[in-house]
């Protein structure tokens, strides 16, 4: 058998892509805003500074470079930040982004500072693709919560009564999200804020405890004019009325697990927290992003034995290292139903972003399935409808975007 397969190669490096999750671009004027570094890590702080250090960043360098026209092979990450710096923004953009063959984004435009730095839906089909949106449910919940107290008495204040406004808006917030066109999925970053070990079934939550959670917002938003939601009977709330409303919808509900910066309790990022809940709403379906890396085994096991949980495999790409990319993506193949895996860059603030998720992970998934094939355990066209799938049917499907692959376009391995 040769070694180079054809018909996978080219399915992998050639065929489009829909990112099933990413976040926005940041705006020209504000390019410079954050840390480069932070491209290749979710470290910040002081930690950040030892992102230089990892193989992803020694993986990153030399395919940031080829696109620069820098020597790969001599080009260190400082040279690279010079160079992009460097070239006009927009230009830049389009060096990293048209590359990448994805014919549609699903942008989670709720990440902290978007409003004030980043380009919004629209600005990003300039790239020749579609874009649809994923709300983030604590940032609905926050910005509904915000209108709320600016009309209220907050020296008295009615912890019931306030509860039940805010929860009448939300219901009818999400609802009307849900009937959106632009809008074909829910996300909560409940492993953020409270973990993913979220109170379940729903009725044993106290009412006394959300009433709680509202009056700490509210003594908050008194003092700092901010409101970050992080309290658990509340959070997980809401949580549960996004289920049953997405669940009549049929729209996916997207959860981040895993890997992610230290705001997280590693300990309770694991979707193996999110058993009961998922059981509770068969009806609607869950996307556990990112791998569920380094939790990628427990995200298999729900994936196999539920029909209503999908797994994605983004952001490893290029958090993590070369050979741990292609290891990640084998355990997802492990278990996982071969059509209900998605890809993802989970890009984010740089165009650069988008690229190395996008090339990184057309390598990884090249590479493990050739390897299966080569063993005999799969038939090339076999690997070639998972790499299909896994890049664009099955998020196709999922989200109802009724797309037809755009071939013809040519991938740079």
């Amino acid at each position: 058998m040769s070694d180079h397969l054809e018909s996978l190669y080219k399915a992998a490096f050639n065929f489009p892509a829909i990112d099933n999750h990413a976040h926005p671009l940041l705006k020209g004027s504000h390019r410079f805003r954050i840390p480069f570094e932070g491209l290749v890590s979710e470290a910040d702080g002081e930690a950040l500074t030892d992102a230089v250090h990892t193989l992803a960043c020694q993986h990153a360098t030399p395919q940031l470079a080829t696109v620069l026209q820098l020597d790969m092979n001599a080009s260190s990450w400082d040279d690279v930040k010079v160079a992009r710096d460097q070239i006009e923004y927009n230009v830049l953009c389009d060096m990293f982004m048209k590359p990448c063959n994805i014919q549609s984004i699903l942008l989670d435009d709720g990440l902290g500072g978007v409003a004030e730095w980043a380009e919004d839906l629209k600005w990003h089909r300039r790239f020749g693709c579609d874009t649809k949106r994923v709300v983030r449910i604590e940032a609905e919940a926050e910005s509904i919560m915000k209108t709320i107290f600016c009309n209220i008495d907050v020296t008295s204040p009615d912890a019931s009564s306030l509860s039940l406004a805010f929860f009448d808006q939300f219901r009818a917030a999400i609802t009307t999200l849900c009937e959106d066109a632009e809008v074909v999925g829910l996300k909560s970053i409940a492993c953020y804020r409270t973990g993913l070990a979220i109170a379940s079934p729903a009725a044993v939550i106290s009412d006394a405890k959300v009433q709680e959670g509202i009056l700490h917002a509210l003594v908050a938003y008194s003092q700092t004019n901010k409101i970050r939601l992080a309290h658990k009977e509340l959070n997980d709330r809401m949580v549960h009325v996004s289920l049953e409303i997405a669940g009549r919808y049929g729209i996916p509900v997207q959860f981040h697990t895993g890997l992610g910066d230290n705001d997280i309790s590693l300990r309770h990022s694991s979707p193996s927290y999110m058993q009961p809940i998922i059981k509770e709403y068969p009806n609607t379906p869950f996307v556990l992003l990112h791998s569920s890396y380094p939790y990628t085994k427990e995200a298999g096991y729900l994936t196999a034995v539920y029909k209503n949980v999908y797994c994605d495999f983004g952001e490893i790409f290029p958090f993590v290292s070369g050979p741990g990319q292609r290891s990640i993506v084998r355990e997802i193949l492990d278990l996982c139903p071969t059509n209900k895996i998605m890809w993802s860059t989970d890009g984010h603030w740089w165009p650069e972003s988008y690229y190395l998720g996008t090339i990184q992970a057309r390598q990884a998934i090249y590479d493990v399935l050739s390897d299966i094939v080569k063993t005999g355990e799969l038939s090339e066209p076999q690997a070639v409808a998972i790499t299909e799938n896994a890049l664009f049917h099955n998020a196709n499907r999922l989200y109802k975007l009724g797309l037809v692959p755009r071939l013809g376009r040519m991938q740079a391995a």
